[in-house]
C-alpha cells in the first residue's frame, strides 16, 4: 500500500490506530512476569507491603527500554506516513 494511495485523513487514522496497538502492546508486555493484585495472596488484609510484593515481573529498565522501542516505532511510522511527497511536476520555471 503507498501513501499516494491513501488520503490524508486516512494515514492520520492509521497512526491514531498504530498509536493505540502500541499501549496495548506495551500495557501487555508489562505485565509479564507479574502475579497480578486480584485473588488470594496470602495476605490479608492486603496492604501498601503487600500489593509492592506481588508486583514482580520485569525490571523497570526494562520496562523503560519497552515503552522507547514502542515510541520509536510509533514516531517513525508518523513520520513516514505524513511526510511530504515531492510532486511529479518539474517547477515551473522562474519569469
Amino acid at each position: 500500500m503507498k501513501n499516494r494511495q491513501l488520503s490524508r485523513s486516512q494515514r492520520i487514522a492509521i497512526i491514531i490506530g498504530l498509536g493505540f496497538a502500541c499501549d496495548a502492546l506495551g500495557q501487555w508486555l508489562m505485565t509479564i512476569g507479574s502475579r497480578g493484585l486480584f485473588g488470594w495472596t496470602g495476605y490479608a488484609p492486603l496492604n501498601v507491603q503487600s500489593l509492592s510484593a506481588l508486583e514482580g515481573g520485569l525490571h523497570p529498565w526494562v520496562r523503560f527500554v519497552i515503552w522507547m522501542i514502542l515510541i520509536v516505532v510509533w514516531t517513525s511510522a508518523a513520520v513516514l506516513l505524513l511526510r511530504e511527497r515531492p510532486s511529479a511536476r518539474p517547477d515551473a520555471p522562474a519569469t
